[in-house]
């Protein structure tokens, strides 16, 4: 029995691939899915039939969600095609930076419209999303869009959709500051004479391990760093340098800034 209705998905790319492994996961009633790539016909079975352009979706398919996963520098113009659907279904987009009111001057006024920001972790059901719902969104749109978003993970909501900059710094972009870490460590290792396949081990499995832990546990991150670090041992050692005013905390705070603007400019 289907749990996901009919959908149509723009674009099969990492993320839309992957929200579209998790729909199926749950039962996927019969949909359709957007993408020129000769690849994306791979993701075609029973449940999805996959056409290279809006023109060729059937003129019959009644979608109740249009998800949007294309980049947001196609926005302008992929976006127009689908405003047949206005009035009819929910548009959930995960295009970073672009705005619910930059989208309904493509879509149309009628739009109801969901912005979401998910993460990479995503492809193996781990990911987090934030989304924030427009005017016009009903209860019944978005406890459909909290359905298509828990397939891949958790969920959460905000009322203020300014705040989807800071969480595309944060989490949407933070699973590569996890594995910058990984590869880091990785480096380190080696440098301290380790061999480089035992190298790669300890620093994956280190932060995979971690990441399972801080997930497990009721302590927050603090708690949980304060408890491996011995008093005048090795991890305190090392957490003075990582810890300086000038190094981790000014960094990271620096770098999720960053992000941050980033994705206001991306919203033009």
């Amino acid at each position: 029995m289907s749990t996901i209705p009919p959908i149509l998905l723009v674009g099969c790319g990492r993320m839309g691939s992957a929200m579209l492994s998790g729909w199926r996961e749950r039962g996927l009633a019969p949909s359709v899915a957007i993408d020129p790539s000769p690849a994306a016909a791979a993701f075609a079975g029973a449940d999805l039939t996959v056409v290279p352009s809006a023109a060729a979706v059937p003129a019959a398919f009644r979608p109740q969600a249009v998800v949007l996963a294309v980049k947001p520098q196609s926005a302008a113009e992929a976006l127009p095609a689908h405003a047949r659907y206005a009035g009819q279904a929910v548009f959930l987009s995960i295009m970073a930076g672009r705005t619910i009111g930059g989208m309904r001057k493509l879509l149309g006024e009628t739009a109801a419209i969901v912005r979401a920001m998910p993460n990479t972790p995503a492809a193996v059901r781990q990911g987090v999303t934030v989304a924030c719902p427009g005017a016009g969104v009903t209860d019944a749109q978005r406890a459909l869009c909290q359905s298509l978003l828990e397939a891949i993970g958790a969920a959460a909501w905000v009322d203020d959709e300014a705040l989807l900059d800071p969480v595309t710094a944060v989490s949407g972009s933070g699973p590569a500051y996890v594995f910058l870490l990984a590869e880091l460590m990785e480096q380190a290792a080696i440098e301290q004479g380790i061999p480089a396949d035992l190298a790669r081990l300890l620093a994956r499995q280190t932060v995979a391990g971690s990441g399972a832990l801080l997930a497990a546990s009721p302590e927050d991150a603090a708690a949980l760093r304060k408890a491996v670090t011995s008093p005048a041992g090795t991890t305190e050692r090392a957490l003075q340098v990582l810890m300086a005013p000038d190094a981790w905390p000014s960094a990271l705070s620096r770098a999720i800034a960053a992000a941050t603007a980033r994705s206001r400019e991306l919203a033009g």
